[in-house]
């Protein structure tokens, strides 16, 4: 997995375990008013993850895409099942799907993220929310945001991001609307009061 590579260096990038938020000045449209959680950064490049972007299937349209349940089954699903949001995780390998979880869902190849968040991108965890078996709390992505080395530090020197600590709570909220607004809050600041325009000194 892309994300174990990027870990596997040895060095830890600062931008690990941060929020990404988007400036008005980045008009590329898979990101304009993005937030994204880094999962892995380090020289050899970064992955995130946008977490307020809502995709057009639901996780009973995966269910059955993939042929893990019949429509005739989907009234057995749990309630917990079906709140699980489908986001698009970001422009590359949009048909490859990945789960951020609470640390309470372990597998073979879960990677922990932190102390209470971990990703899985294999069936099995689908199968396990899927059967009631699976994490308290989870967002299902498809698809990630990644960078070569050193082009995530240039956009943000080029003025294209914001960062600050990820807080899990936001990252498996589904108000997608107003998460936006909400990380910016987080570091005290209104979209009102950002500029697009860099400043030099």
């Amino acid at each position: 997995m892309v994300v174990t590579s990027l870990r596997d260096t040895g060095e830890r990038g600062f931008l690990d375990g941060q929020f990404l938020i988007a400036m008005p000045g980045l008009q590329d449209g898979n990101f304009v008013r993005s937030v994204i959680y880094v999962c892995a950064h380090s020289p050899a490049g970064a992955m995130g993850f946008i977490i307020n972007r809502a995709q057009p299937i639901s996780f009973v349209d995966l269910l059955l895409h993939l042929e893990l349940m019949e429509k005739d089954e989907i009234a057995t699903l749990p309630e917990t099942a079906r709140r699980v949001p489908v986001l698009m995780g970001g422009p590359v390998e949009t048909g490859r799907g990945f789960v951020l979880h609470t640390e309470d869902y372990v597998s073979d190849s879960s990677i922990p993220m932190n102390d209470d968040i971990s990703l899985t991108a294999t069936l099995d965890i689908v199968r396990a929310i899927s059967e009631g078996r699976g994490p308290q709390r989870a967002t299902m992505l498809l698809g990630y945001a990644g960078w070569g080395p050193g082009q995530l530090e240039l956009e943000l020197a080029n003025n294209g991001w914001l960062n600050c600590p990820a807080v899990d709570d936001l990252i498996f909220d589904t108000a997608l609307d107003s998460k936006y607004d909400r990380a910016l809050a987080l570091m005290g600041i209104t979209p009102e009061a950002l500029s697009p325009d860099a400043g030099h000194a």
